[in-house]
């Protein structure tokens, strides 16, 4: 030993971890009793140890001499001592050796020494997750600790790529990751043999970890292998140097996608033995699971060639039980990943997702936000009200609306506000909007007119809060938005084809121009050069499109360009700030105001329109009473039957009952008391009549009155 330490770079590396595996094993032969000096020089230890290896990152620019004296800690067993000596039946010993770890995952108070440190950790601390994983179970608090700190760390070397790790010590990483995911990855197959009632409880841990794993996994992978570029990666033609544990990773992935596919097979023939309901056992069991390790198969699938179809092709067969996991989920970002393959799923599944991204609505009747709002003055005091309150009185409270001289309240009045101010926003007259010459329900940013108001800005903004919150409460108030809207809130490109409902006149013109005889369009017929008229409040003025643009003739090599540079001028550059303000008003309202572009991205544009205005399918009275729960009544109770009997007003009754004339499949819950509020459902307050013909002739009355005169009692 000694020659070896003499002829070694690093005699004090080796001298150190040395006396710290000879002090563990005193202190592990002796388990009668604790010995507190050599617990103090197990401690000593490990700080001289961390001292050298600053004072190594300190003196040398290169990192290998770090890397180096790294690898003498892990390679002479000094982690896998420090394990042993917490899995001691000795208290003392247990608590030494904690503290000597938590030393390592936390070496110093710096925060940027720290990650450079921890960086170069990493196989340390991977030895003590590998060592740990075998010997504890998951729950264990210091194999949590150390699971934690491993993943922060390589996600941040995986973000900041000046703290990669040289050759040998990634390989070391890469090795030690692949062996560690590959055993929680044989572990989650084993527990997907098990039906979701019988399976055991440390399947969910084993799940948690694979999942946590995956990501680093593939971040280091990528990193070793040169970056994104160098991916996928094709298996009969694999030159790396991490062959045998790509080989490995790709057995697991493939067996475990297999599995969960004949899970999901399962899930959806017991969901069809049921009517189409999902068993509570994969609601509250093992099928919470399901998304999260579809999740990890997925970002593993980046790596392989051919991966991500095997991916895509089991989430189309199993859609149906994809759909409903997700419907079923609870509200957490875990599943976000989904939206990548929106088109693999139903409406009812992005939307579901989507609104994740807005705080949820809480039952708390403590915190009202009260708005006392004039008819006649309906924009104005709206205005007043949402553009000045704080953002959590909006979505952290509860909305309380009632109209001046008017006794109405409750949701149905609520919803009607909503619905009349936004279509106030959007009313042409107001100068914010246009309107859709194919589609008046559909509107687009006005270019010409809306800044004649100094407050159009502000106006915006006020819109973007209210439509943003029509969402969170669940109203379909009626207004659609035109296409080349929607895709600047998504952050994408506008194109003629996008622009055909907001302009058909201006649509045609390009149509034209492109499809126009290129003899004819170059003998310059019709006399167009890189300039466009903007009509402004009544008069009109040439603005060029680009530098120069006055000087350029249209031609047929370039009138491409001209046509794009017309369409960007026409439906982005003119309303660049009005789509700011509005995009602004509505982030305000989400969990995350940076998710703006995600949130419309993650939908299709049709589904804007069923969540904004509902599906253009007529109310149903069967699908109703199929989505209909009572509370303090009975299905079978005289009173109900009478209300499905007079349906003659249900669909009237419903518009006054929560303002939407469409469906989006939404539950009605009938009830004796007004108590809680759901927004996915619309609650219908039922007094206890005593003949049907008692209830058909409130009904009738309350319906003429709504017709006559909206919410109000005159």
């Amino acid at each position: 030993m000694v020659a070896r330490m003499r002829s070694t770079q690093y005699p004090d590396t080796w001298k150190d971890v040395d006396r710290l595996i000879l002090t563990i094993e005193s202190l592990c032969r002796d388990e009668q009793h604790h010995d507190g000096a050599n617990a103090t020089i197990v401690i000593d230890s490990v700080k001289h140890f961390i001292d050298m290896s600053l004072r190594f990152k300190t003196r040398n620019d290169n990192d290998a001499y770090v890397s180096h004296h790294i690898q003498i800690f892990v390679c002479a067993g000094a982690a896998a001592a420090l394990v042993m000596l917490f899995l001691s039946p000795i208290r003392d010993n247990k608590e030494c050796a904690e503290k000597a770890i938590q030393l390592i995952l936390n070496p110093l108070a710096d925060d940027e020494v720290k990650i450079e440190l921890r960086t170069h950790f990493v196989p340390i601390i991977l030895e003590f997750c590998i060592l740990l994983f075998s010997k504890t179970s998951a729950d264990n608090p210091l194999y949590i600790s150390c699971g934690n700190t491993l993943r922060k760390t390589l996600e941040t070397i995986h973000v900041d790529r000046s703290r990669c790790f040289n050759y040998a010590q990634g390989r070391v990483v890469i090795q030690g990751l692949s062996l560690f995911v590959s055993e929680l990855g044989r572990k989650v197959i084993k527990g997907l043999e098990y039906s979701p009632q019988s399976a055991a409880a440390s399947f969910l841990g084993d799940v948690s970890d694979f999942v946590a794993f995956s990501n680093p996994m593939c971040n280091a992978i990528e990193d070793g292998l040169g970056g994104m570029d160098h991916l996928p990666l094709c298996l009969t033609d694999l030159h790396s140097c991490y062959v045998m544990e790509l080989r490995t990773l790709h057995l697991i992935f493939l067996e475990m996608l297999g599995k969960i596919d004949e899970c999901l097979k399962k899930m959806e023939i017991s969901a069809g033995e049921i009517r189409g309901k999902m068993d509570d056992s994969f609601r509250s069991g093992c099928g919470g699971q399901y998304l999260s390790i579809l999740k990890a198969l997925n970002i593993l699938s980046e790596i392989y060639e051919g991966a991500e179809e095997k991916v895509q092709s089991v989430l189309r067969t199993r859609q149906v039980a994809l759909d409903a996991l997700v419907t079923n989920s609870s509200r957490n970002d875990d599943h976000l990943w989904i939206l990548e393959h929106k088109d693999l799923i139903s409406f009812e599944c992005r939307r579901h997702l989507a609104m994740t991204l807005f705080p949820e609505l809480k039952e708390d009747y403590t915190r009202l936000f009260e708005m006392l709002i004039d008819r006649d003055q309906l924009l104005a005091e709206s205005f007043k009200y949402v553009s000045k309150a704080d953002v959590k009185d909006l979505v952290g409270g509860r909305l309380f609306m009632e109209f001046k001289n008017e006794k109405a309240t409750g949701h149905g009045v609520l919803r009607e506000w909503f619905c009349l101010v936004c279509q106030a926003i959007c009313n042409p007259r107001n100068g914010l909007f246009l309107a859709c010459a194919e589609d008046n329900r559909r509107c687009f940013p006005n270019p010409a007119a809306s800044d004649a108001n100094p407050l159009h800005l502000e106006y915006f903004r006020f819109g973007g809060r209210v439509f943003a919150l029509s969402l969170v409460y669940n109203v379909q108030i009626g207004i659609l938005f035109d296409r080349t809207f929607f895709l600047q809130l998504a952050g994408a490109a506008v194109s003629l084809e996008d622009a055909r409902d907001a302009d058909p006149l201006f649509y045609s013109s390009c149509k034209k121009i492109l499809e126009m005889d290129t003899d004819l369009i170059n003998s310059d017929a019709l006399s167009l050069t890189f300039v466009t008229e903007v009509e402004k409040l009544g008069s009109r003025k040439p603005v060029e499109l680009c530098a120069g643009g006055n000087s350029i003739a249209v031609n047929s090599k370039n009138r491409e360009a001209y046509v794009n540079l017309l369409i960007q001028h026409r439906f982005v550059k003119s309303v660049t700030d009005q789509v700011k303000a509005f995009s602004r008003g509505f982030s305000e309202m989400l969990c995350d105001a940076s998710l703006l572009p995600f949130f419309f991205r993650s939908l299709e544009h049709e589904d804007l329109d069923q969540m904004l205005h509902g599906s253009d399918r007529a109310l149903c009275v069967e699908d109703r009473k199929a989505h209909t729960k009572y509370n303090g009544y009975k299905s079978t109770d005289s009173q109900i039957i009478w209300f499905w009997k007079v349906h003659i007003y249900f669909y009237i009754f419903f518009q006054f009952a929560t303002s939407a004339a469409y469906c989006v499949g939404n539950r009605i819950l009938f009830t004796k008391l007004w108590n809680m509020f759901n927004p996915s459902t619309y609650r219908l307050c039922l007094p206890s009549y005593k003949s049907k013909s008692k209830m058909q002739e409130s009904l009738q009355i309350i319906t003429q009155e709504h017709l006559s005169c909206s919410f109000g009692l005159q």
